[in-house]
């Protein structure tokens, strides 16, 4: 969730939706339920994905759709159909999503909530309680939740500073706490360090520009890498060097990815290239953007693949087949571990329906699919 761009922009008309909300669903809000063949059977060893729609902040609206590889079907809005007693669904804002083990976790930012869920059938198991929740990342018996801590202000004097709180994924209780930087964002566990890309994000023009590092047994906060202003996603290489996307500023400094060696704390490598969503498959980082600059009043669409052991950009577009036209805003990415077909969800208007398109390894369109409001995480099971 990007706070200066058009959500942002959309409060006054969230906040009608918020007045007019009650304790029971109103169908006339949601999605109902609905299954689509889309594109062809597969004969693989996964079952399918899971796909979290963020829905616009402040409408209540995040979703869960479903797809299976055996019969090419595409659910939507699964929560709601699997959960029908849960009065108000999944909640305000999907911000991250990711399997471990038999259970599906969804992080619901402005809901200050982790919902935890039957990996099979999508039923609600329990939710951990934290306040203004981010990302998530799992090593051990744990797992690892980054937190904003404050409430949603955009305030350049915002002193509140963020943590990663420590999950045992058994009982679903909070274990321990870490206090970071300003508004922690992404998140990565190697080497028994956990590694957070601190935004500012709420301190506009006052971006933070660090990573926390954190040691993984005791919980202890150990250093601050400086790296660049606002920073978002955050993705460990097998060779441990770390990969990190900053926004910018949205004005002078554009959305750019660096390499950190965390050894030593230095850059070892500048792309000038803006990240909106990163998927890392074995050596290849995957990138999408939709960057958008102030000045301007223009938005920069990338489909980028980095080689993080040889530190090159190895493509400017992974769609080869002139169809990315197609999409309006790129918002996530992610790479088949099997089949290694790319998907990209694209937010559309961020107000209306997204779109999921299904790529070959080769960058060509196999089909595309209707989604909730803003797809952006998917999970593979």
């Amino acid at each position: 969730m990007d706070f200066l761009k058009t959500r942002i922009h959309c409060a006054a008309v969230t906040a009608l939706l918020i007045l007019s909300a009650s304790s029971c669903r109103d169908e006339a809000e949601i999605y109902r339920p609905d299954e689509n063949q889309t594109g062809t059977a597969q004969r693989i060893p996964l079952t399918g994905f899971y796909l979290l729609n963020e829905g616009n902040m402040g409408s209540n609206k995040a979703s869960l759709d479903r797809y299976t590889f055996a019969d090419a079907i595409y659910s939507r809005n699964i929560y709601a159909d699997a959960n029908p007693d849960v009065p108000k669904e999944l909640g305000d804002v999907g911000n991250d999503l990711a399997v471990y083990g038999s259970r599906l976790w969804a992080v619901i930012n402005c809901s200050n909530k982790v919902e935890v869920l039957d990996l099979k059938t999508a039923r609600r198991i329990g939710q951990v309680d934290i306040p203004n929740c981010r990302y998530i990342a799992f090593d051990g018996p744990y797992a690892y939740v980054t937190s904003y801590a404050g409430p949603v202000e955009i305030n350049p004097d915002y002193r509140q500073r963020g943590f990663v709180a420590r999950i045992d994924t058994l009982t679903l209780q909070e274990t321990a706490r870490t206090t970071v930087g300003y508004q922690p964002d992404g998140i990565a566990i190697a080497g028994g360090k956990i590694y957070v890309a601190n935004s500012g994000g709420y301190m506009v023009p006052n971006y933070e520009n660090t990573v926390s590092v954190i040691d993984a047994a005791t919980m202890e906060f150990e250093k601050n890498i400086e790296i660049a202003i606002n920073l978002d996603k955050i993705a460990a290489a097998p060779d441990g060097r770390l990969w990190v996307s900053s926004r910018g500023d949205y004005f002078d400094t554009p959305s750019q990815l660096f390499v950190c060696d965390p050894a030593s704390g230095e850059t070892v490598r500048t792309f000038d290239s803006p990240v909106s969503s990163m998927w890392l498959d074995g050596d290849s980082l995957y990138t999408v953007s939709s960057s958008f600059n102030y000045y301007t009043g223009n938005t920069e669409h990338s489909f980028a693949v980095f080689n993080t052991r040889t530190l090159e950009k190895e493509c400017d577009n992974f769609i080869t087949d002139g169809s990315g036209s197609k999409i309006k805003t790129p918002y996530g990415v992610a790479v088949n571990p099997v089949t290694k077909e790319i998907y990209v969800c694209d937010a559309t208007t961020y107000v209306n329906p997204g779109m999921l398109y299904c790529f070959s390894p080769d960058g060509k369109l196999k089909w595309s699919q209707r989604t909730g409001d803003i797809p952006a995480k998917i999970a593979f099971y």
